[in-house]
């Protein structure tokens, strides 16, 4: 647990109040590793000088929005992300999770349960056991290494954000079978799965667009009518 409290922590908020009363709650934790920003410009530049390893993310700020910060910090960066907002819509909640982040918190929250997510996530993200080696397969002319976390086709190099590793991780180990989609919510977002079978699809569409040629007419990650998925590798 010391180990992920030592992790870089980035609160971006336009709210000073809101990001020092996290800031607060994290301290208390025995985090002290916690960067601030007040817009995406800010946020942006704290992403490349210090290179945090989860940022909270409000979704309304004063030179743009969360989901186009994210965006962004996608193109370079596969730190797990935390979405704060004012707004509870469903359509904002797929469209941040669909972008790759890992939760969405609605506004007024409770600190503990911010905090309670952090770690989760933290865990889940960065407690891989050492022994444990991820493998490395081939799919047509790409080639998909769950170690690094990587697809691989010519000289392109997509990043699998950390729903996506988890995702195939769970497709790979079942390869050839049918997974079905409350398995791979389940191994995406561990027991708060309900309600993510819509967000499940849009992964599966970001996953094809890394591993398959066609991701319109996929060839390996197949879709089972009615029942879930399959990862089709000719071994």
């Amino acid at each position: 647990m010391d180990d992920l409290k030592n992790k870089k922590l980035l609160i971006v908020d336009d709210e000073r109040d809101i990001r020092n009363m996290i800031d607060g709650f994290l301290r208390k934790e025995g985090f002290t590793r916690i960067y601030h920003a007040s817009n995406c410009a800010e946020a942006l530049s704290v992403c490349s000088a210090v290179k945090p390893d989860i940022a909270v993310l409000d979704v309304m700020l004063p030179d743009g929005d969360g989901f186009s910060l994210l965006s962004s910090i996608r193109k370079v960066s596969d730190i797990p992300v935390i979405f704060l907002t004012a707004r509870g819509e469903d359509e904002d909640r797929i469209l941040g999770l669909g972008l790759g982040a890992d939760d969405y918190i609605v506004k007024p929250f409770l600190p503990r349960e911010l905090i309670l997510r952090i770690l989760a996530i933290l865990r889940r993200v960065y407690s891989q056991p050492a022994t444990e080696r991820l493998p490395v397969f081939r799919l047509g002319d790409r080639i998909v290494d769950l170690e690094r976390g990587t697809v691989r086709t010519g000289g392109t190099e997509y990043t699998l954000t950390a729903k996506e590793h988890a995702l195939l991780l769970k497709l790979y180990k079942n390869r050839n079978k049918i997974v079905t989609s409350d398995a791979l919510c389940h191994a995406a977002w561990n027991d708060d799965y309900y309600g993510y079978e819509n967000t499940l699809m849009v992964h599966i569409r970001r996953i094809r667009e890394k591993i398959e040629n066609d991701p319109s007419n996929p060839e390996y990650l197949l879709t089972v009518r009615g029942l879930g998925y399959k990862l089709v590798i000719r071994e």
